[in-house]
């Protein structure tokens, strides 16, 4: 499966493009099997306060091996259609699973990812989230929020919101009347590829059922990231197999 022009057009015009059953049923099993039973979820989970005070759950990880997490981020459906997005190879750069869990699952205040890494040192915001959706993702359990066409704004000032860092608050009121707000509903497998500099946020889980969700996120190769004295450029990403669900 390789972008449209259309939906490349829509990506750059609205700074994400939504692609449904990008995983099947059998895939996606497999992945929530892996967090309910796997080590990497488990020995790499921590969480941040909401400004209620509910938890918001991430697990983190920074390197691709020999586990099905890897096998995902680097399967053809990701890595070649990021490279179209970006315009040039993708670099892997970390990859997390979100854990809004039933009735207690934290909010994430409004943020571009490049609020964060801009900070981390990367020069460009030639960067992508891929967002998949692994439980049925609706408004009542918290399904991810974005600000369509924000990432044209460019990077904001983000600090300290409730135990997260978020853009400042100030300006996304004024920003939110400016832009249309679109919830991103998702069926289990539909994956969100979006802009480092698209704002989005997400509300709690009240709700009766997990919202549960597997990040990839990647760098351009020719995007530097500052370290010490001097510039680290990543290399390509490796791309693996598409039937990568028969070796788990």
């Amino acid at each position: 499966m390789i972008m449209t022009q259309e939906e490349l057009a829509q990506y750059h015009r609205n700074g994400y493009v939504l692609v449904n059953n990008l995983f099947d049923r059998e895939e996606i099993d497999l992945m929530i099997r892996e967090i309910e039973g796997g080590e990497r979820v488990a020995g790499s989970t921590y969480s941040n306060d909401d400004q209620s005070g509910l938890k918001a759950k991430l697990a983190i990880w920074f390197e691709l091996g020999p586990d099905m997490w890897s096998a995902v981020s680097t399967c053809p459906r990701l890595v070649n259609n990021v490279s179209t997005l970006l315009g040039e190879d993708a670099a892997f750069f970390h990859g997390k699973v979100m854990l809004k869990e039933a009735r207690s699952g934290g909010a994430w205040e409004w943020h571009q990812d490049y609020g964060y890494w801009y900070d981390q040192g990367f020069i460009y915001p030639n960067m992508i989230s891929v967002f998949i959706a692994l439980d049925t993702a609706t408004k009542e359990n918290g399904c991810l929020q974005v600000l369509r066409g924000s990432h044209l704004l460019g990077r904001l000032e983000h600090g300290k919101v409730g135990g997260q860092t978020g853009a400042d608050v100030n300006r996304i009121q004024h920003v939110q009347s400016m832009f249309e707000l679109v919830h991103c509903e998702m069926a289990p497998g539909s994956a969100l590829f979006f802009h480092s500099n698209l704002l989005h946020s997400s509300a709690p889980n009240l709700s009766d059922y997990h919202r549960r969700t597997f990040v990839s996120c990647y760098n351009a190769t020719g995007n530097p990231q500052i370290q010490g004295q001097g510039l680290k450029y990543y290399d390509r990403c490796p791309v693996g197999s598409d039937d990568w669900l028969t070796k788990y």
